[in-house]
């Protein structure tokens, strides 16, 4: 019987990766998302995040979609993805843009047909309804009061026991709070220490999104690098010869209790 269920075990999260994997090679995906795969490892991200494809997901500011297009395939079928996305009135026209071009998407291609959108500040979901929340090179962004509100919420939506998933591009330990907005990056210690504070509990840590040939010391940060290139033609080649940035993969947990 033990064999039995052992089995039972294994082929299940064998078909799980392979939904997962299909999801990641889905070809309703935008074709120019394709080649970032081999810097964001997807596949490898979201597996060590241990999202499985019936659970209700959150992902905190998508941007314009990267990961978005990845987990709505994933989750199609049993599960729910929630996007959290800039606030629908804000007053800055970036935000607002950002939003209506990301609805705009969504709205215009199959893959996206359960996706709920709600404001990045808001409740995000029901209290304790949510198995994992997930945000990708977005700390940068929230430095200060903003971030606290951001994780008070995930932590408020999630089950006890829920994910709580973080990738960021990785400052050099010391970096003062100025510099890591000037620069993009955030150091890991901060990262872990703010999300202690709001009450989530470090389960592990991943080298899968590391990259070493990044020297952090950038003339325009990290939008110095892929994808952005902010120096355009200048120096084109050193950059995309080093990649995209070097990033923390981060996973803590919602204690249960």
């Amino acid at each position: 019987m033990k064999v039995f269920f052992s089995l039972l075990l294994f082929f299940g999260s064998f078909l799980s990766s392979d939904d997962l994997l299909n999801a990641v090679k889905n070809e309703l995906r935008d074709p120019n998302n394709f080649s970032r795969d081999s810097y964001r490892n997807p596949y490898e991200t979201l597996s060590f995040f241990e999202i499985k494809p019936s659970m209700t997901v959150v992902e905190l500011s998508p941007g314009g979609g990267w990961y978005t297009e990845i987990l709505a395939g994933y989750l199609t079928n049993s599960g729910t993805l929630i996007a959290a996305h800039f606030d629908k009135n804000s007053s800055n026209n970036y935000l607002k843009k950002s939003r209506l071009s990301f609805e705009k998407k969504i709205n215009s291609n199959p893959l996206y047909k359960n996706i709920k959108v709600v404001n990045l500040t808001s409740e995000l979901s029901r209290p304790e309804s949510v198995d994992a929340v997930l945000t990708f090179r977005n700390l940068h962004n929230w430095l200060g009061p903003m971030m606290d509100k951001i994780f008070s919420n995930a932590f408020n939506a999630l089950k006890p026991g829920g994910i709580f998933g973080v990738v960021e591009h990785r400052a050099n330990k010391e970096t003062s709070i100025k510099n890591m907005k000037k620069s993009g990056y955030v150091t890991e210690d901060y990262a872990i220490q703010f999300a202690e504070k709001h009450g989530f509990t470090l389960i592990s840590k991943s080298e899968i999104n590391a990259n070493p040939k990044d020297t952090k010391n950038h003339p325009k940060g990290v939008w110095t690098l892929p994808p952005t290139l902010r120096l355009k033609e200048k120096d084109k080649e050193k950059y995309v010869a080093i990649g995209e940035s070097d990033r923390m993969t981060l996973l803590f947990k919602k204690p249960k209790r």
